[in-house]
This record gives C-alpha cells, sequence and structure tokens, in this order.
C-alpha cells in the first residue's frame, strides 16, 4: 500500500494502474479490508483480473482536498471582513475542485457503456443527486425561510452541480477516448461556454463545461505524470510558487471578482467583455493547474489515519454543505468574536473536523442508503448472471 519516495538517484517505485471507484471522485466506497481495493469487484465481468489495492496517495488526496473544500465553504460568510481570509480562500478556491476533478477522470479512464458500469453510474451519482437536490431544496426552504428554493432537477443548487458534472463527463467518456486530440477540443468548448451567456443555468452546464478540460486532463494522464509531481525538486519549488500565489491573492482581493474562480458565469454575465472570458479562462486555467501540481506534489503517499477517509469523501462532501448553510440561516456566524483572527481559526479547525467525522464508516453506513442504493429491482438482469445462475442450478 504505501509507495514512499526513496533517495533521490535511486528507482522510484511507480504508482500502480487506475483502479474505477465505485462512482467517482470524491469516491463514497470504502475499502471492503484494510488491503483489498474497492474497483469493480462487485459487478466485475468473468475473466475481468481481481481489484488491485487501494493507493493511499489517491486516498490522501481526495481527503485533503475534501478538507479544502469544507473549509473553503466554512469561510464564505466570513471572508468579507478579511482580506487575508478572501486571500486564503480565493487560492484554495484556484485548485481544490480542479484536483477532484483531474482524479475523477483519470479514474474514468477504464468507464465505457458495460451494463455493470452504466448501473453503477445511475445508483452511484444520478440517484443521490436527485435525493440530494431535492433534500438541499426542502432544507432551504424551511430552513432558510422565505427565499427557499423550489424543487428543480435541471438546475442544480450548491453542492450537487458536481453530481450533474460527473454524470455528464463519464457518459461521454468514451467520446473524450475516442477523439484525437481531446484535451484541445474540451479547452475549446470550455472557452467558447466562456464567452455564451445564453447557455443559460439548466444542469448548471456553464460548470460542466468550464471545468470540462481538467476532467479530460484526467483521463489522458498516466500513472508516470503523478510521479513527475512527486519529485523532491517539484516539492521544494512549490513552497515559493504557493507564497507567490498568496502574496497575488491578497494584492488581487480589492481588485478581482472571484466569481471568476467558481466557472459558474460567462464573461458578460460578469460585467465583462467577450475577449475577457478568453484571456480570464485561460490564465485561471494555468493557475490552477499549477497550484494543482503543488497540493499532489505534497500529498503523503505512506498510509495514514485519515487515508481510509478518502474513500468515502462523496458523504462529506454532500452532508457537510447542511451544517454550513444551517449555520448561516441560523446566525452561527454573525457572532463577532468569529471574525477575530481566532474565531476564523476556530471556523477552520471545526470544518475540517466536521468533514472527517462525516467521511467516517459509521455515517457511511447510515447513508448508504441515499449514496449507494442497490436497485436492483431497477434493472434487467445481465443474460451472463442468468446463464451462470442456470449452470449453477443445473451442475
Amino acid at each position: 500500500m504505501t509507495n514512499s519516495l526513496r533517495a533521490q538517484g535511486h528507482h522510484r517505485s511507480p504508482l500502480p494502474p487506475a483502479q474505477q471507484p465505485a462512482d467517482g471522485v470524491p469516491a463514497p466506497r470504502p475499502p471492503r479490508t484494510s488491503a483489498v481495493a474497492t474497483a469493480d469487484t462487485a459487478g466485475a465481468a468473468p475473466g475481468d483480473k481481481p481489484a488491485q489495492r487501494r493507493d493511499a496517495f489517491f486516498d490522501n488526496a481526495k481527503y485533503l482536498a475534501i478538507v479544502l473544500v469544507a473549509m473553503g465553504h466554512s469561510w464564505e460568510p466570513l471572508k468579507g471582513q478579511s482580506r487575508v481570509l478572501e486571500a486564503l480562500y480565493t487560492v484554495v478556491y484556484t485548485f481544490h475542485m480542479p484536483a477532484f476533478i483531474i482524479i475523477s477522470g483519470y479514474f474514468s479512464r477504464s468507464f465505457d457503456m458495460r451494463p455493470d458500469r452504466l448501473k453503477r453510474l445511475v445508483t452511484g451519482v444520478a440517484v443521490p443527486y436527485v435525493l440530494f437536490e431535492t433534500a438541499y431544496s426542502l432544507f432551504d426552504r424551511w430552513v432558510g425561510g422565505d427565499s427557499g428554493q423550489d424543487i428543480s432537477l435541471l438546475d442544480p443548487w450548491y453542492l450537487t452541480w458536481f453530481l450533474v458534472a460527473l454524470f455528464v463527463w463519464r457518459l461521454t467518456t468514451p467520446l473524450w477516448k475516442l477523439v484525437r486530440w481531446p484535451l484541445p477540443v474540451a479547452l475549446c468548448c470550455a472557452l467558447l461556454a466562456s464567452v455564451s451567456p445564453d447557455i443559460g443555468d439548466d444542469l448548471d452546464l456553464q460548470r460542466v463545461l468550464q471545468f470540462l478540460p481538467f476532467f479530460v486532463l484526467g483521463l489522458c494522464m498516466k500513472p508516470e505524470h503523478f510521479q513527475l509531481v512527486r519529485r523532491r525538486e517539484v516539492r521544494i519549488l512549490s513552497v515559493p510558487v504557493l507564497a507567490a500565489a498568496l502574496a497575488v491573492g491578497y494584492w488581487a482581493v480589492p481588485r478581482m471578482n472571484t466569481a471568476w474562480f467558481y466557472h459558474r458565469d460567462s464573461a458578460q454575465e460578469l460585467g465583462a467583455p467577450w475577449w475577457a472570458g478568453v484571456v480570464m479562462t485561460l490564465a485561471l486555467y494555468g493557475c490552477s493547474l499549477v497550484l494543482t501540481a503543488c497540493f499532489f506534489a505534497w500529498v503523503p503517499r505512506r498510509t495514514f489515519w485519515f487515508t481510509a477517509l478518502g474513500a468515502g469523501t462523496l458523504y462529506g462532501y454532500l452532508l457537510h454543505g447542511f451544517v454550513v448553510k444551517g449555520s448561516d440561516y441560523w446566525g452561527w456566524f454573525d457572532h463577532g468574536w468569529l471574525h477575530k483572527p481566532l474565531g476564523e481559526l476556530f471556523v477552520t479547525v471545526a470544518a475540517a473536523a466536521l468533514v472527517t467525522v462525516l467521511c467516517t464508516r459509521p455515517v457511511q453506513r447510515l447513508f448508504h442508503f441515499a449514496m449507494e442504493p442497490k436497485m436492483a429491482w431497477a434493472f434487467k438482469r445481465d443474460a451472463a448472471d442468468i446463464a451462470r445462475d442456470r449452470a449453477k442450478a443445473n451442475a
């Protein structure tokens, strides 16, 4: 499981081959044992190879990224009164979702239209989207007051946009594997979306298209690409790069609209000329890739106490939003001491602790019905399975 780097000048052990998690990244399915990977064992076709061991590097990366996501959401009600906090928020938002999406694309490389994988896509992504989009809308209506959100499966609200995007990206994976130049094509689609205000809000297509290049990049990546950013010189170089990013973020706080980092609007909707959409999108993509590489460079490869939590990050991702939104609705962020440095630190630690608890096995067991429903009743049985059952009965 552990793949620690050896001293410089010696050969490094390569990362294991890509494994396909149950339903993308963040992935909810925990390892069946401490040494066995999840992969596609539940629905593997005859002749498939046994599941690979889980790689601690990717589980660590997913856990650390989901912690950053929770911290960023907890900073939103506080950042308006703190330039330092808003600078941190800007830097984190530059790379935390791109890192998630790149890993998601990497683990989708083996996705095809095989029936068992389509079933897993429906039960692991589409069904949780329907359930949580409905749950968040009702929560906003009952807790948020008069401005409650209408239930609309075509208009993802808050965190659920990622499930829509993941469903679309994975469903189109065979197409991207067929195209000769997938990354340039995906980049062109994203740039066109950034200058197309008429796309509208249905299925949050702006985000689906503008984040698409990161998913396609993950599809194109190989294990050795992750090995490149794990080199010692990259880790050393990432320290001044991150320091420079924080300095630029601090400088940009009063000068830049942070909505650019969400990739949910066109340039015209942000009050900028169309050409600014192309320039800003390309610039942000470059910054995102550099900071994502810095993030991966410092992700540990050894197994730690939090490594197993990386398999339950979808639970943490979808559930922590109720606490963050509820805290905002109930006025918990209005206390003056929370807007002081110690208060901001307390909120940050509390957000990290919250999402950590939500990724644990007891929480996964409690919400398994919503995240990973089996739904055998909804699908036809595969002909190969029926044939195997008949053969066993006649044996």
